[in-house]
């Protein structure tokens, strides 16, 4: 071995160096964990929730696509080839079957209103409770939780009482969901992330829950949460503000639009100040584990305006898939076909290249495309999450990758392979 200029004592003092710049990295950096991400949550006002919800919302979904032509016709309408939308219906059928909805939100927000303490607080109890019951049964969707009230003044308490009944409950029925999720509304402050940092390490104090098992979601709707008062990004400090603790950003189309003053009619998830706010969103969480979701559609497919809303919400999920958010919001039963059906033809269109190009990589073949390992994992994790929502299945991947799915995961995420093997 070659002998090197640098000293032992040179080695030691570039460690000494860049010990904050390591640490800062394994801490606030750590990518993302490999897990499944939801394609949407749903949202449906908290005493609306039943076991038997999704599985109403599967057989409404399916009853609506049947009434306008069936879910080849919609992937037509969607602008997908006859092979790829015959492919992508019988997927989209067996999955509105079998797992309607992936994540829900029972919504104690915007969707239920002030009704008043004593009734929310039974309200809060009686979701838990039909959690707690819908777990048991299996009737639950994979991910699930409440969405409560922000925390300025006027809602704070409330807010807290009723995150404090929802999970206190749950946790006396036994262990809590593998999938909860909390989502905090309204979001204009790091300050009011730290005070949901305290409130969850709270809980986890008082029911002997293990120390960051209750994490939990910011909605980005205002402005302030972009541009701070200081000309500064608040969003990009969120992360580094509660370390480990936020699993996701997810941006409100309507509420953030109305802060800015657009007017109703032109509200919308492809707005400009839509797409500016989701560039900074998207930014400030690289690398941090923290993931993204799109807002909503409020065009719902009802009525005489079923296609034309169906194209509509077909298209913004593809857009936003091409932009890197790989999740959004759906609002009504009749949207999730459309959901699935542009999630599922974005992930099959692009399965043959992608695999074409991991193969070469994997088994270092010259072709057309020289990928570097960044693309590679990009590659990787693109298959992987088409696998994990089911758009492609994992025998196919084989086929066209050469990999199974233990090494597809470990391509997409070779930090947390690494972590895992030690």
């Amino acid at each position: 071995m070659a002998a090197s200029s640098f000293s032992a004592a040179d080695f030691a003092a570039i460690d000494s160096q860049l010990a904050a710049t390591d640490q800062l990295l394994e801490r606030n950096y750590p990518g993302d964990d490999g897990t499944r991400q939801p394609v949407h949550t749903v949202y449906v006002p908290a005493d609306r929730f039943t076991p038997s919800l999704s599985a109403e919302w599967g057989a409404q979904a399916i009853t609506t696509a049947e009434a306008h032509g069936g879910l080849e016709k919609l992937g037509t309408l969607l602008g997908q080839e006859p092979e790829l939308a015959a492919a992508v219906a019988t997927r989209v059928a067996a999955k509105l079957n079998r797992e309607p909805i992936e994540d829900l939100r029972l919504d104690f927000e915007d969707g239920y209103g002030d009704r008043g303490d004593e009734a929310e607080d039974v309200a809060a109890v009686a979701a838990a409770q039909a959690v707690s019951e819908a777990v048991s049964a299996g009737s639950a969707p994979p991910f699930i939780g409440i969405r409560f009230k922000c925390f300025e003044a006027p809602t704070r308490a409330r807010g807290l009482k009723t995150l404090d009944l929802f999970v206190s409950t749950l946790a006396s029925a036994g262990d809590l969901p593998e999938g909860l999720i909390l989502t905090l509304p309204k979001v204009t402050t790091v300050a009011q992330v730290q005070a949901m940092d305290f409130a969850v390490s709270r809980l986890e104090e008082i029911h002997s829950l293990p120390a960051g098992r209750l994490r939990f979601e910011v909605q980005v709707e205002t402005p302030q949460l972009i541009l701070g008062p200081e000309g500064t990004s608040p969003v990009a400090q969120l992360p580094h503000a509660v370390p480990g603790r936020i699993s996701a950003l997810h941006y409100g189309t309507y509420d953030y639009s109305a802060s800015l003053q657009i007017s109703a009619e032109y509200q919308s998830m492809e707005h400009p100040v839509a797409d500016f706010a989701k560039e900074v969103m998207q930014l400030a969480v690289a690398g941090t584990g923290i993931r993204l979701s799109d807002g909503s559609t409020n065009i719902i497919p009802v009525g005489d305006n079923v296609e034309n809303a169906w194209k509509l919400h077909g298209r913004l999920v593809r857009r936003s898939l091409e932009r890197g958010y790989y999740q959004g919001w759906d609002l009504h039963a009749a949207q999730l076909p459309s959901r699935f059906a542009a999630t599922y033809a974005f992930y099959r269109e692009g399965l043959s290249a992608a695999a074409a190009r991991l193969r070469n990589y994997v088994e270092r073949t010259e072709g057309g495309v020289m990928d570097e390992p960044a693309t590679a994992r990009a590659l990787a994790a693109f298959v992987l999450r088409g696998v994990q929502c089911g758009a492609v299945g994992s025998e196919e991947v084989l086929a066209l990758a050469g990999v199974e799915l233990p090494r597809l995961t470990a391509l997409a995420h070779p930090r947390l392979a690494h972590t895992t093997s030690k």
